[in-house]
Parts: structure tokens; C-alpha cells; sequence
């Protein structure tokens, strides 16, 4: 800072050059010396005459001041002028920048990132190493030149899970024992160990701490109950009273997607949860796909909706036709009046209604099913479906579950039913008893007028009391379930209609009903109806909250979906067994936030408002300007300005011309002829091994073949173009970023649009192609979002066994044969008499190996080897096949699957031997 002003200087001490400014205003006054004046009497004869081309005698005072200010411009250009400067280090260690890298931080991440570089600049202008080490992914950190740090910054994001005990115990194991200073960018949550890392952090050097004095927010998964949605939400600091809005979003009747219902939710100072009731439709509410916080971009402000939202397919079916004018008799009436604002109707036989798989059967009064019926149900409610059945008149007089349990109903039945009230009882008609806390009915009110005068009872049985989840005031049980598997059977032993009870007029029926139809839906707490099943991720959020659809991602048992915490194995999203839909949210019913409580002596800050600006740039630019000024004012005091123009345009051009040849350079080069590309990793060693190894290539291909290239072109996939390049050769580091969104999407669109890139994953001598080394796991963390499709092993008859030589070995520095491409078309057979099947004629977008093919192709500018290959003969010849190789696949790529038409059979079989 100067002055209080917020401006410092990266070389302050360029600054001393403006103390010889005065020497300079004096020696320009001085030179050139003033004229001597002399009396001549022959003067009096040039009196009257004018001389256009007059000169002054002395520097004007103010030309002399428009050079000075030009001058003291470029000095304080040179100096490193900064805006908003950071009081300068007195260490001189090298800079570990420490993210947390967790759903917390992705809604101040541009922030974050914005600090991080201000971090690495100032790192860059003090000579500084620096590493990044991101706590959602971490590797190993490599301290660099903080230039190079800063480029891999855009692949660094948040990830939907946070760091646990385990990651914090790993990453101590990681750290050097060399001294450093870190900056830990905290997502401002509490963790499990966390002050094991920190410890260890600073006992290598200075510690700051940089987090959200605002806190975080988070929803808990929405709970659908009595046709209310209850939205939660929590955050992590309580100090102030402050209301969110929680937006509901889905997909209108024309499927475009909307934000179908906005509701306020309001923390009061000193709450850390607050929750608000949202009642819809169920039409509208079966279209709500998830709820967020508005304004806040994280994957812990999203909740995802499944199963327990959607509109339910509730099946009735009755053992006695209704007949006309005794509707309100129909054993039906009052379940369609209860059941139809909520849930689509399906009415018909079982063999017809199974088929469809509804969520809900309802049985009303019907006591025997034939055996292939029963088995249909039974293999029904095994898979997860509720089978709702209603006593009656012909059940209780069927015998059904007597002597033993039926294995459709809960509980054995006394034979004949039992009547407790009316004219033939001396009984007195009996009330429904309050509900206990297990059942699903808890909570709902009784009404008084709700009596029971018939009703089929329960034998007695040690796990009786375990199946009852409502009974009349005698104790008696009124509805009782158990579980089959995946589903469930509950009884009401009274009638569905007027018969029985009077339970069917009130609204405690449909109460009932809707909370048995939730019962039908699957949730992720639920995990014993989870247990059992593999369940396949659909969709996936990232940190950011954005939901992905996945391809590759494996399942997950039952158990580990309901138990396990978040992690890169088990990701937040809709996860799908069947025709069953579960979301795993970041945030569980009873999760809370804890702000992370830092020991006593830590610094901690804020995220800087205003970012560290270098306008040097500015300073040297209006000293071009002036001394732009100070050329036509001095043409102007020595009247030759007219003069000047010519000779200006003239400049003019000469400065534009190297700006068109500027234009023309690398991107028009690489279109004019083939150009193979390599990616940069961030390691200068494999940057430079990937370029001598595409010249080789390329050396050969020029010599064997017609493809004539240009120099390989190495590619920052952040910055550079890359459908110049038909083919791209990528090197795997274990340090190397992970690519932002807008290169996933140029590499994407490259696949599509039919480019080749070739991974290499370099580990083909310890560990082949796979995730058993750390080269090979950065590659899986790298492919997760490209779009790639399924793969298999080069097989025998693969187009790139003969596109220009014959070939059924690939090696490169290594010999290993698991090189994948993708795989061919489920039809693709071979014909016979073909000595290859009739492939498709795409090219396979990408080819994995670890045989560390530029080592075997590298040259260097004489053509001479750059790293031996085997030994002796041997060696020779396997070079030599790698460079065959290497030919093959450029050809792949320029000509397709050409060798696979027909026209090529008899030229293959002969040269087969065939």
C-alpha cells in the first residue's frame, strides 16, 4: 500500500530510476546549447523575408514535460504496478494450497478459484514453488514454478462428497518433510481428524485458514406425509435470521423443464434447521424432479425426487360384481372415492393387472385365488409390491388362514369372524384406539364416529403384536401386515365399504390409504428393503449440484446405498433396480452441519473481495501514447508534420504486417496438412518424450507412406483448437489435471466428430492396462466424462491389423498385448469364407494401452533412437513394430475401416497364406 491507497509495486526498486528524472529535464533544457548572438549590419537586407521551415532555438517546456511523464510511465510500468496488493511474504518456502474440494465450497468456488490465482501470482512474483492439493481427489502434491501450477487450476473442482477420517489420515502419509507454508481453502464444515492434518501441516511451516464467515446451507430429503411436503433445510452457522427459497423443479406437460413452486424457508437467529409445508396436486407433484436452493450452485442445496413423490398405480379388484342401484353396496365406491385424487385407478382381472406391475393390489373381500394366481401375487409382492386385501362376508365364511397362515395374509383367522354390535350382538359397537409410534398410521387423529360392529379376528400368536399396526379399544386387532421380501401384505379386518364399520365415511380412510400407498415406494432409508439388490446409478450430481447422466459407473449392493458414506465409489444421485427408483442425496434425514471449529492461534480469513491486478500494462501502454504525441508535437515545433504523414501510414503498415502473419500461424499451418497433436500433461519430461516420439512418427509415415506430416503440435486443451488434428496422443501422469468443462466438451465434440485420441497409460511393465497403478487411475478419472463408448480387447480381425501393415502384435517400450478399442456392432459376424467380419465403417474414437509407444517412436533430429528398446535384434524389431503400429493407427484414422470392404479379400488372403 502507498498512502493509504490500494497500489504497491512488484520491483519497487525500479522506482529509484524517477530521481534521475530533473537530470534528464536539465540535459534535454541544455542541448541543444542556445545560440550566440552577434550585431551583423547585412542582417537589415533579410527584414520582411519569411522562412517556412523556421526552428526553434530551444525544447519547448512542454514538449520537455510530455517526455518526462513518457518516461516516468515506462519506470513505473517496469516497477509491477498492483491493484489491491497483498503485503508482500517474509517466507521464501515453497506454497501448498489446500482445498477442500467438497460440496460446501462449490457455491463460493468462483471465488475460491478467483483467490487461488491471486495466490499463485503472488507466489510466481516472489519465485515461489507451489502445489495444489485437492482433498475430494487427492494425489500426492509436486511442488512447481507457480506459473505451471496456476494452468492446471481450471481442471481442479469440487466434488459432491466431503472428506473423511480415512482421506485426512492418507493425506498426512502424502506430505514431504520438507518445510512449506500452506493456505488451507476451507469449505468451512466440521471432520472427522481434521486437526491431525492441521497439525501436521504446522509442523512444516505457516498455516492461514480461508473460509465463508457466511456458512453453509443444505436441504434434507423432502418428506411427502397427509398429501404435505415438508421441505428441510439446514446450514451450518446460526447467528443471523435469514430466509432461503426453495425452488421445486420438473417437467411441465409439454416436458419442458420449469420451476413448477417456489416456497420460503425461514431460519430464525440461533437455528440451524428450519422447514416449511408445500401441499400440491398429486398430478403436480408426480413431475416434481428435484428441489433446490436458489442461488446456492452445490450438491448439498439439491434434494432429488424417486419413488416416494410419484403419483401412485393402485390396482382394485373385488369378488363380487356391483350391481346397479347399489353402488354406495360396491365394496369398491368408497376405495375409488378415497384413492382417486392421489393415484391412478387400474380396474380388471389379476391376469390382467400383474403384467402391468402396479405399486398397489387392492383385494376387497376376496378369499380364494387359484394356485397360479397366488403364485403371480406372491412373485409380485416379493419384488416390492403392496398387497392391500379388506375382510368381508365371503372371507369370513371361507376358512381361509385357519388351521394354517395363508400365505397372502398377515396372520392366521378364527373361523366365522366376530360381531360386536347390532341387533343379533349383545355387545356395543367398538372405537378405533389411538395409534402406537411403529405403525405407519401414527399421528392421525381418530374421529369419534368411527365404529366397528363386524370384523374377522386375529388368533392369537407369539409374533401377533408384531403384525398389529391398528387395533380397537378392546385390543383387538383392525389391520395388521408383514413383510414378504422386498413387499408387504395388510389386512384390514373390517370390510371396505359400509358393512362393517363406519371407517369407509370418514376421513380417517383416506388418511390411511395414502400413507399404505407410500409404503409401496422404496426409500433410501429403508434398508432392509434395499438389502438384496443391485442397484444401477441413472444420474448423478456433481458438486456443483448438476445432474449427469452415467454410463460407466458400476452398481451398487443394497446395503452399501443405505449405509455407506459418499464417495468417488458411491456418488450422490437416482439409483435404479427394476422398475424402482432411489435417490441418494448428500444430505440424509437427520444430517445436521457443524461449522468447523479451528483451534486456538489459527489464522483464518475471509475469501479477498478484490483481487490482486498487475496494471503495469496500463502505465507502459500510456507511455506508447504519449511518446505516440510527443513524435507529432515535435514534428509539429519543427513544422515537418505534413511531411510526416506519409511516412506515418507508412509505420502503420509496417506494424500491422507481422499481426498477419500472426493470424496465419499454427491453426492455418495444421490445416494445410496432416498434423498429429500430443496433450500436454504439466511435466515438461513426458511433454518433451510425446513430441520426439510424434516426430518419429512421423518422420516414418513420410518415408512409408503418402501421408506427408507437419511438426507434431503439442495441445493445451484449455486454450488450443483441436479438430485441426485427426489423431492425439495423450501421455498419463499421475499428477496431471483433470480437464474443466469446456475441454470435456471440445474433447467430446472431437470423438463425435470422428478424431482418434490414443491413451497411454505408460505402466504396461508393472501393471498392464487397468486401475492397479496410479497412472491408470488418473486415466479412469479422466474418461469418467468423456463420451466413450464400450470397449473390448483388439481382437484378431480388427481393422487395425492390416491398414497398412499386417500386424497381431502391438509393442511399444513395452510388450504387453491388452490394448481396447471399441467395441464392434452385436451384429458383426464373419462370413464365411471372409477372413474378417463386415465391420461398420467408423473409426474407433479412442485406443488404451500402457505399452509407452512414444519411447519406442522418439527421435531425435538426425533420426537417430532417443531410448533403447529391448536388447539387440530383438529390440530392433520390436521397435520396429511399434512404429508399425503407429502407422496403422494413422491410417485408421485418415482412411476408416477401408480395409474392411470386400474389394481387399483376395489381396488379404493371399498375402494370409489363405
Amino acid at each position: 500500500m502507498i498512502g493509504g491507497l490500494p497500489i504497491g509495486f512488484a520491483a519497487p526498486w525500479v522506482l529509484l530510476a524517477l530521481m534521475a528524472l530533473p537530470v534528464i529535464w536539465f540535459l534535454l533544457r541544455a542541448i541543444p546549447p542556445a545560440p550566440v548572438k552577434r550585431r551583423f549590419p547585412g542582417v537589415i537586407l533579410l527584414l520582411g523575408l519569411k522562412d517556412d521551415d523556421s526552428v526553434t532555438d530551444r525544447t519547448p517546456w512542454w514538449l520537455l514535460l510530455l517526455r518526462s511523464l513518457a518516461l516516468a510511465a515506462v519506470i513505473i510500468g517496469l516497477a509491477g504496478p498492483l491493484l489491491n496488493p497483498t503485503p508482500p511474504s517474509k517466507s521464501d518456502a515453497p506454497v501448498l494450497v489446500l482445498l477442500d474440494g467438497s460440496w460446501g465450497a462449490a457455491k463460493n468456488w468462483r471465488r475460491q478459484t478467483a483467490m487461488v490465482e491471486s495466490l499463485l501470482d503472488e507466489a510466481a512474483r516472489q519465485g515461489r514453488r507451489a502445489a495444489i492439493l485437492n482433498l475430494g481427489t487427492p494425489e500426492k502434491p509436486q511442488f512447481q514454478p507457480a506459473a505451471s501450477v496456476k494452468n492446471r487450476l481450471p481442471g481442479v473442482v469440487p466434488q459432491p462428497w466431503q472428506a473423511d477420517a480415512e482421506t485426512y489420515a492418507t493425506v498426512v502419509e502424502m506430505l514431504n518433510e520438507d518445510a512449506f507454508d500452506t493456505i488451507w481453502m476451507s469449505d468451512g464444515l466440521e471432520g472427522a481428524r481434521r486437526d491431525d492434518l492441521l497439525n501436521a501441516l504446522e509442523a512444516r511451516g505457516s498455516v492461514r485458514i480461508v473460509e465463508d464467515p457466511l456458512g453453509v446451507h443444505g436441504l434434507a430429503p423432502t418428506v411427502f406425509d397427509d398429501g404435505v411436503l415438508t421441505i428441510t433445510a439446514v446450514r451450518s452457522r446460526a447467528e443471523i435470521t435469514e430466509t432461503l427459497t426453495v425452488q421445486a423443479h420438473g417437467l411441465d406437460p409439454s416436458g419442458t423443464p420449469r420451476i413448477l413452486a417456489t416456497v420460503p424457508v425461514r431460519f430464525l437467529s440461533g437455528e440451524t434447521s428450519a422447514s416449511s409445508e408445500l401441499s400440491l396436486p398429486a398430478e403436480l407433484r408426480s413431475r416434481i424432479s428435484r428441489f433446490s436452493i436458489m442461488g446456492q450452485d452445490s450438491a448439498g442445496a439439491v434434494t432429488l425426487s424417486d419413488d416416494t413423490l410419484k403419483r401412485r398405480e393402485v390396482a382394485l379388484i373385488s369378488g363380487r360384481e356391483d350391481r346397479e342401484g347399489l353402488e354406495l353396496l360396491s365394496p369398491l365406491h368408497y376405495l375409488r372415492q378415497a384413492l382417486k385424487p392421489n393415484a391412478d385407478l387400474i380396474e380388471g382381472t389379476l391376469e390382467d393387472i400383474l403384467p402391468a406391475n402396479p405399486d398397489v393390489v387392492v383385494l376387497a373381500d376376496i378369499a380364494v385365488l387359484s394356485p397360479a394366481e397366488e403364485k403371480d401375487v406372491l412373485e409380485w409382492v416379493a419384488q416390492g409390491g403392496l398387497l392391500l386385501r379388506f375382510a368381508g362376508p365371503v372371507m369370513a365364511a371361507s376358512g381361509l388362514s385357519v388351521s394354517e397362515e395363508d400365505p397372502l395374509l398377515p396372520v392366521r383367522l378364527r373361523s366365522g369372524g366376530r360381531s360386536v354390535g347390532g341387533a343379533m350382538s349383545w355387545g356395543e359397537p367398538k372405537s378405533v384406539a389411538p395409534f402406537p409410534e411403529g405403525s405407519p398410521f401414527f399421528g392421525l387423529p381418530v374421529p369419534d364416529e368411527v365404529r366397528v360392529i363386524a370384523q374377522v379376528v386375529a388368533q392369537p400368536d407369539p409374533t401377533l403384536a408384531d403384525r398389529v399396526i391398528a387395533e380397537l379399544t378392546d385390543g383387538t386387532p383392525m389391520v395388521t401386515r408383514k413383510a414378504i421380501d422386498q413387499g408387504q401384505v395388510v389386512l384390514f379386518h373390517v370390510t371396505a365399504n359400509t358393512e362393517w364399520s363406519g371407517l369407509p365415511l370418514s376421513g380417517l380412510f383416506v388418511q390411511m390409504l395414502d400413507r399404505l400407498a407410500i409404503l409401496s415406494a422404496v426409500g433410501v432409508d429403508d434398508e432392509t428393503r434395499l438389502s438384496g439388490l443391485t442397484w444401477q446409478p441413472v444420474q448423478v450430481l456433481d458438486g456443483f449440484g448438476r445432474s449427469q447422466e452415467v454410463h460407466s459407473l458400476p452398481g451398487v449392493e443394497g446395503d452399501v446405498l443405505a449405509k455407506n458414506a459418499l464417495g468417488p465409489m458411491l456418488r450422490p444421485g437416482l439409483y435404479q433396480s427394476g422398475d424402482k427408483l432411489v435417490a441418494r442425496n448428500v444430505l440424509r434425514a437427520d444430517d445436521t452441519l457443524e461449522a468447523a471449529v479451528w483451534p486456538l492461534g489459527t489464522r483464518s480469513e475471509g475469501y479477498r473481495m478484490a483481487p490482486v491486478k498487475d496494471i503495469s500494462g496500463w502505465f507502459l501502454a500510456a507511455a506508447l501514447g504519449i511518446m505516440m504525441i510527443d513524435i507529432f508535437a515535435s514534428l509539429a515545433v519543427s513544422g515537418r508534420l505534413w511531411g510526416a504523414r506519409v511516412a506515418t501510414v507508412v509505420l502503420a503498415l509496417v506494424l500491422m504486417a507481422p499481426q498477419a502473419d500472426a493470424q496465419e500461424s499454427r491453426a492455418i499451418q495444421d490445416t494445410r496438412e496432416v498434423a498429429l497433436g500430443h496433450v500436454l500433461t504439466g511435466n515438461d519430461r513426458i511433454d518433451q518424450l510425446a513430441q520426439d516420439g510424434l516426430r518419429g512418427l512421423s518422420e516414418v509415415l513420410f518415408f512409408r507412406t503418402s501421408v506427408e506430416p507437419s511438426e507434431p503440435a503439442p495441445i493445451n486443451l484449455e486454450t488450443d483448437e483441436i479438430s485441426f488434428y485427426p489423431f492425439l496422443f495423450w501421455p498419463i501422469t499421475p499428477d496431471q489435471p483433470i480437464p474443466s468443462d469446456e475441454a470435456y466438451s471440445k474433447l467430446n465434440n472431437y470423438l463425435r466428430s470422428g478424431g482418434m485420441i490414443l491413451f497411454d497409460t505408460r505402466d504396461a511393465d508393472v501393471a498392464r492396462f487397468g486401475a492397479a497403478s496410479p497412472n491408470g487411475r488418473k486415466l479412469q478419472r479422466i474418461a469418467a466424462s468423456l463420451d466413450i463408448p464400450p470397449l473390448e480387447p483388439l481382437p484378431e480381425d480388427h481393422v487395425l491389423t492390416r491398414t497398412f501393415y499386417l500386424l497381431q502384435d502391438f509393442p511399444g517400450r513395452y510388450a504387453s498385448r491388452d490394448v481396447w478399442v471399441e467395441a464392434a456392432p452385436a451384429d458383426a459376424e464373419k462370413i464365411e469364407g471372409m477372413p474378417f467380419r463386415n465391420l461398420n465403417d467408423g473409426v474407433t474414437p479412442v485406443v488404451i494401452g500402457g505399452n509407452d509407444w512414444a519411447s519406442a517412436w522418439a527421435m531425435d533430429g538426425r533420426g537417430n533412437a532417443l531410448y533403447p528398446v529391448g536388447r539387440g535384434r530383438a529390440g530392433e524389431r520390436q521397435r520396429e513394430l511399434a512404429f508399425r503400429f503407429g502407422v496403422n493407427l494413422v491410417m485408421h484414422v485418415l482412411t476408416g475401416n477401408y480395409k474392411s470392404d470386400q474389394v481387399h479379400v483376395p489381396a488379404l488372403l493371399d498375402r494370409l497364406g489363405q
